[in-house]
């Protein structure tokens, strides 16, 4: 069988890239009888780095990268998508495989496809994802073409799977899943040293405290809310207050942010002195910052998976997210599940995991063992059903 798959996403340094990368390089591993091409444009094919004997590259000279150009302030030139619709009709496919609708264009006519969505997000809360009309209309044709050319949906959880059924009209039965899982780099450490040089590196002094969000620093995720928290817990606690990682890309990210509305809260709560914004950590640095913290926060309005907190458990780091997200059944015991609108239970959360080492020990471990038993060679074999279905 031949697998057609846009890779083009690759580049992403968000979760969607890291789907892509960890899912189609378990493929690989998982199904050596399968010849896989990945279509790629300059960007992408600059760090793929998967080399297995059944995977080969077809580069595509694109005016701009897909993985920026599909942005939430951008869009993909017809030209770009025609080249990559006459790539894919150059290979003699069985089937094709689109790890994002981020990156989606249409495919020729008659192809069989499964194409990931991985949550509603966008529909649900278009005013803080999509920054413009032209933007949102750009997703609402992306996604009703890759609706209809798609004979299945791949989705990452049974809570994005009911998200993306109720808001696209998209019959259970069509849906299938794969579960994301941490990637290897995220194992606990106790290494206490190799720690405490993690976390001097970012700004927190020797024998402090740390709580740490990971992530984009768009509006559906909530941060001020956490900035919020921060500083009333701050004052409680006085000379022993803990920081606050604001962990990802600054000037990088490719989607809806505000940074200055988050900026402001910090100005207005007068914790900067406490706040340490860390730009984007390569994986086995954020283990250690994950294994020194009080807890991982992710208080978003909702997750169709919440990659970053299961990073978090695999390092045996409790976390406190949103109820809004399959988290509660992922990290069942690993953490505090609160509302996303709700700030006092947030607060409530990170009061007691700071003040409460044995809970947060036991929590962390739960957590850990929670998260490690997701596996992205589960999740390949998911998605390889499905491809085997839709090429049928």
């Amino acid at each position: 069988m031949r697998v057609g798959i846009d890779a083009t996403c690759w580049a992403n340094g968000r979760g969607y890239g890291r789907f892509t990368r960890e899912i189609v390089t378990a493929m690989a591993r998982c199904a050596p009888d399968v010849q896989f091409i990945c279509f790629l444009d300059p960007k992408s094919a600059a760090c793929f780095e998967l080399r297995a004997p059944n995977v080969s590259q077809a580069l595509v000279s694109t005016a701009a990268a897909p993985s920026e150009a599909a942005s939430a302030g951008g869009n993909r030139s017809l030209g770009d998508m025609l080249r990559m619709n006459r790539a894919v009709a150059r290979e003699k496919l069985d089937v094709f495989f689109s790890p994002s609708v981020y990156t989606y264009f249409p495919l020729p006519t008659g192809l069989p496809a499964l194409v990931t969505i991985h949550d509603a997000i966008a529909e649900r809360f278009p005013e803080l994802t999509l920054p413009s009309r032209r933007a949102r209309l750009f997703w609402r044709i992306k996604t009703w073409v890759a609706l209809r050319q798609a004979r299945k949906i791949l989705t990452v959880s049974t809570y994005a799977a009911r998200e993306v059924s109720q808001v696209h009209g998209v019959p259970l039965d069509r849906i299938a899943i794969a579960v994301e899982a941490p990637s290897r780099a995220y194992k606990p450490s106790n290494d206490s040293a190799a720690i405490a040089g993690a976390a001097e590196a970012v700004g927190v002094p020797a024998n402090g405290a740390w709580f740490t969000y990971v992530g984009g620093f768009n509006p559906h995720k909530n941060v001020p809310a956490i900035i919020r928290a921060h500083a009333r817990l701050a004052r409680e606690m006085g000379p022993r207050a803990p920081y606050l990682l604001l962990v990802g890309t600054l000037d990088a990210d490719v989607f809806h942010g505000d940074q200055a509305a988050i900026r402001m809260e910090i100005d207005a709560a007068q914790t900067s002195a406490l706040v340490r914004w860390t730009g984007f950590v390569e994986d086995d640095r954020l283990a250690l910052l994950h294994s020194g913290a009080i807890a991982l926060l992710l208080p978003s309005a909702s997750e169709g998976f919440g990659l970053p907190a299961v990073e978090a458990a695999a390092c045996d780091t409790p976390v406190i997210g949103t109820k809004e997200s399959p988290l509660p059944e992922l990290l069942d015991g690993g953490g505090i599940f609160i509302g996303p609108d709700d700030e006092t239970a947030l607060l409530s959360a990170m009061r007691r995991l700071a003040a409460d080492p044995a809970l947060q020990s036991q929590m962390g471990a739960r957590a850990g063992v929670r998260a490690r038993a997701l596996s992205w060679d589960h999740a390949a074999e998911a998605c390889l059903a499905a491809i085997r279905e839709v090429a049928a």
